[in-house]
């Protein structure tokens, strides 16, 4: 696990770039604290930082050169199966001289180019010089767990794991006011956008080559959903393969030569990592967070029964609010993107914790989207197939409207998502999804701004994200979109992020793809049913965890904003964040609608405005160390 970070000259101009190369590797040593390398080669001058976790010796540093010369290598990532390509190649009579997945990957890539792409199991940043044809090669991995952002003019090719090192490259940093908008409606930037005009993210499965001076972009991987054809398996024979394909995603993550552990929330996804996990190891630590001030947001007695049943060595950390002030600003320091998933502090913190013990961690990030895990795919469930239950709620709407509502408490929090089912269920299907797939709708996005765009302009960008909804629509429809939408922009940007600020490598067994091919080949009712969501996960285990985990109701990763907000940051928001006359200088929002958001955090009918003043939060800290 790593960063890295480039500059592919066109012209001489564009070497002038070369100079701001250490600076911008400077700011992923987060990234890889145990070394840092820089290699400049004709017009291409690359830069890595290295967290050592497979050969930790001096000769798997990076920059990788071949013997020859002509290839060199930096890569960000795992390739799990390295073991088995690294038989295939000695088997080539191929001389190897470090037992590192990174030479493992050069060599494939020397004798297959492109190909190579098929074979790895892994998560993955990379790029490949060769020096011969004076060309790049930069790939991403099939899921997009590992991030990379490039920038491009007829000058030069600018790329890095993130966006902190891309500004010390020297991109424009010039605002694009539809995704400022899309972060205000979804708390996060939808891939492949940015925040910054002509800046992207290259897309999950996608690869770019660069070769006289033409850069082209293809996709080498899409996941294998076929609406018309699902699996011959049984119900029981589809359980029995699942748990086959876990075990074997599972032992292949857990290869390492540093300590390992496992993040548990007691929910059935982390439940299960660490079920199958402590098979292969005894003892296994495993680690959770929980809150002392905020009850109705702490989980850790589930998380303390599963750890109990496998025996794990066990760390719970129990913060109080004053803990999670004392890690905001640390926490907002990394943050080199606009992100508003609150749930990212709390993966800050846990991910701090979890290094005093290991330097990889396993996680159930993924579960979800693959089957069914959500509130909101129960929602679409029921908006489906209908029902008087659902007929119900629809009608109920000029209750929940006027009932006040919070994510607080379970009897507000109820009302709150009433209300929303009951607006969403009389869309068609696609403005549905966008609607379940927001906090906020395009119009409130919009008011928020004083340079308004277009409606049109972010409604065009909205539509692509569900162009493969149909209108026979089927829940594995809307998990296709949540995978290439909320799992790659919003779920993985903040586990790789806050784990990376910590040096904690995180990896996430569910999105093997070979789980990830075999999860769409199943029907939907294999998922979910009127009384189950992921369905085929939790039946597959339920002789094997807790029974008290199956009857915990579904609670996202969150953190308790709202008291926070009202006492110990209620001044920097007040005087700083929000303060009208820095508001008014900045030019970007409405004034008029942030004064009614400082409004209503302290009015009775809060509804969710904490996650307001969190993405206004984040955002001001982000523009005054970046922009200002």
């Amino acid at each position: 696990m790593c960063g890295i970070s480039g500059v592919f000259a066109f012209t001489e101009k564009g070497k002038s770039f070369f100079k701001n190369i250490k600076p911008s590797v400077e700011t992923l040593k987060q990234r890889g604290p145990n070394d840092t390398g820089l290699i400049e080669k004709s017009n291409v001058c690359l830069g890595h930082t290295r967290l050592a976790i497979i050969d930790l010796s001096k000769k798997a540093s990076q920059p990788m050169t071949d013997a020859s010369g002509r290839y060199t290598i930096i890569f960000n990532g795992e390739i799990y199966n390295y073991k088995k390509i690294r038989e295939e190649l000695i088997n080539k009579n191929i001389t190897l001289t470090t037992k590192s997945d990174t030479e493992i990957l050069l060599q494939l890539y020397i004798n297959e180019g492109t190909k190579c792409l098929s074979k790895l199991n892994g998560f993955f940043a990379f790029a490949i010089y060769d020096a011969k044809e004076n060309s790049i090669f930069i790939a991403r991995d099939r899921i997009g767990i590992k991030p990379l952002i490039f920038f491009q003019d007829k000058n030069k090719f600018l790329f890095a794991s993130e966006m902190k090192a891309l500004i010390k490259l020297g991109i424009p940093k010039t605002l694009d006011y539809t995704s400022l908008s899309q972060y205000f409606q979804f708390n996060y930037i939808p891939s492949p956008y940015t925040i910054f005009e002509n800046v992207q993210k290259l897309k999950p499965g996608h690869y770019i080559l660069i070769k006289n001076n033409t850069v082209v972009e293809k996709q080498y991987y899409k996941i294998k959903y076929n609406r018309s054809k699902n699996t011959n398996l049984t119900y029981i024979d589809a359980q029995t393969e699942l748990k086959k394909l876990m075990q074997n995603s599972i032992k292949l993550r857990m290869v390492a030569d540093v300590p390992l552990g496992a993040f548990l929330s007691g929910g059935i996804d982390s439940s299960i990592i660490v079920a199958e996990a402590s098979r292969l190891t005894k003892n296994i630590d495993t680690f959770s967070i929980g809150y002392k001030d905020e009850p109705f947001f702490d989980e850790t007695y589930y998380a303390e029964l599963v750890a109990k049943k496998f025996n794990t060595n066990h760390h719970t950390f129990k913060l109080s609010n004053n803990d999670l002030y004392e890690n905001l600003h640390s926490f907002l320091d990394y943050i080199d993107e606009p992100f508003a998933d609150s749930s990212a502090l709390a993966v800050f913190i846990l991910s701090k914790y979890t290094k005093n013990s290991v330097k990889v961690s396993l996680s159930g990030d993924g579960a979800d989207e693959l089957f069914s895990g959500y509130n909101k795919h129960k929602a679409h469930y029921n908006a489906i197939h209908g029902g008087i239950n659902s007929n119900l709620v629809k009608l109920g709407y000029p209750i929940w409207k006027n009932l006040p509502k919070s994510r607080n408490n379970n009897f507000a929090n109820t009302i709150r998502q009433l209300e929303r089912f009951a607006i969403g269920v009389k869309l068609n299907e696609k403005n549905r999804y966008i609607k379940w797939a927001t906090l906020f709708t395009e119009q409130y996005a919009n008011d928020l701004l004083k340079p308004n765009i277009s409606l049109n302009k972010l409604k065009i960008r909205n539509n692509t994200i569900t162009k493969d909804i149909l209108k026979t629509q089927s829940i594995n429809d809307i998990l296709y979109t949540d995978m290439q939408l909320v799992l790659v922009s919003d779920m993985l940007h903040k586990v790789d992020s806050m784990s990376m600020a910590n040096s904690l490598e995180v990896r996430t067994p569910f999105l093997d793809h070979n789980i990830i091919d075999f999860a769409f080949s199943l029907p939907d009712k294999y998922k979910i049913n009127t009384k189950m969501r992921k369905r085929i996960l939790q039946d597959s285990y339920r002789n094997i965890l807790p029974e008290e985990i199956y009857k915990r109701p579904k609670h996202g990763f969150e953190v308790p904003l709202l008291k926070w907000f009202q006492n110990e940051l209620k001044t920097e928001i007040l005087d700083n964040y929000l303060n009208d006359d820095f508001i008014q200088s900045q030019g970007i929002f409405n004034i008029n609608e942030i004064r009614k958001i400082k409004t209503k955090l302290f009015s009775k009918n809060i509804d969710d405005v904490q996650s307001n003043i969190w993405a206004l939060v984040i955002f001001q800290h982000w523009w005054k160390k970046y922009i200002d």
